[in-house]
């Protein structure tokens, strides 16, 4: 129990500092090669921040531990929500700017919708069972594309939510190739470590406290994984830079569902339980509520109160989750 419970932490600690390391050498031989920084912003960094919820969610889909994986995926995204933004809320009220609400939460919405309809075979095709399959893995892949394109051509570059995630690295920090090579490997050994612990941690804390693997996924291991954006946007709160804290959480649950959900199921498929049909309910029923409280409330704005409103809704989804087993 004692060594499990180190390793889980030890875990989350390899894959918070695996994905930084990995993050600084990888942007340095880009900037070495002149690669711009909002292209560094919208692959390298964007990317490396969702790392430790894709190594989670491979190895579990890999172990067959779907309880985990989507788990982590639509607890991630819940935990961002209400517990991120309304830690950050609290430090500072957040601007929310005209792209963000008109644009990228609606995507996000219909990303929802989207995994709702491909997972719920069962219901909709009659089918035995429920699946993400590699071919809804690819559609969502498709999905991850198409905003990527947007993201590229569309939006303008100073309300692109990528690009903020660019504040959180120093650009004129660079290494030698071969350090920077070095940093790459061991921040990938890291997260793959790391991964690899979380996972067997929290299936032996499922099996001796007779939880469901879906629960540990849903609460433990999403917070856990949630760290870095947590770290990002609580910081950016806290130096005024609203639009970064609100960009990053977006950013990230559309990362998490397109790209890291259509990667895992389209390596190995993926069960889906149509009892994560709820919590998949409630998350597009919170970033509705999101979208409500920014655009009703101080117009583009989510304040203190709104943000405690958030927490405590994440408190109750806790004890009703609780209260669920």
């Amino acid at each position: 129990m004692i060594l499990n419970s180190a390793l889980f932490l030890l875990g989350l600690i390899f894959l918070v500092k695996g994905a930084d390391i990995m993050i600084d050498g990888s942007s340095s031989i880009a900037k070495r090669y002149g690669i711009s920084t909002f292209v560094i912003g919208l692959t390298i960094i964007a990317f490396g921040t969702s790392m430790p919820e894709l190594i989670v969610t491979l190895i579990a889909g890999i172990e067959k531990s779907s309880g985990i994986a989507l788990g982590n995926i639509i607890g991630s995204n819940i935990s961002n929500t209400l517990l991120i933004l309304g830690t950050s809320a609290l430090i500072s009220p957040l601007i929310v700017r005209k792209n963000t609400l008109y644009k990228e939460i609606p995507f996000l919405l219909l990303s929802i919708l989207v995994v709702g309809v491909l997972a719920n075979d069962s219901l909709l095709n009659n089918n035995i069972s429920n699946r993400l399959s590699r071919i809804d893995g690819l559609i969502l892949l498709i999905f991850f594309i198409i905003f990527v394109y947007y993201t590229f051509t569309i939006s303008k570059l100073k309300e692109n939510i990528f690009q903020k995630t660019v504040d959180k690295i120093n650009f004129d920090k660079k290494f030698n190739k071969f350090t920077s090579i070095v940093m790459i490997i061991v921040g990938l050994t890291g997260l793959v470590l790391g991964g690899y612990w979380v996972v067997n941690s929290a299936l032996f804390f499922a099996h001796f406290f007779g939880l469901s693997e879906k629960f540990i996924g849903l609460t433990v291991v999403a917070i856990g994984t949630s760290l870095p954006e947590l770290s990002a946007s609580a910081v950016a709160a806290y130096k005024k830079k609203a639009d970064i804290a609100v960009g990053n959480i977006i950013g990230s649950n559309i990362f998490n569902i397109l790209l890291i959900l259509g990667l895992s199921a389209s390596i190995t498929g993926i069960s889906y339980n149509s009892a994560l049909n709820f919590d998949l309910l409630f998350l597009f029923t919170i970033t509705v509520l999101l979208l409500f409280l920014i655009y009703f409330g101080k117009k583009n704005i989510l304040d203190k109160k709104e943000g405690a409103i958030l927490l405590f809704i994440y408190l109750f989804y806790l004890i009703f989750l609780t209260y669920r087993l």
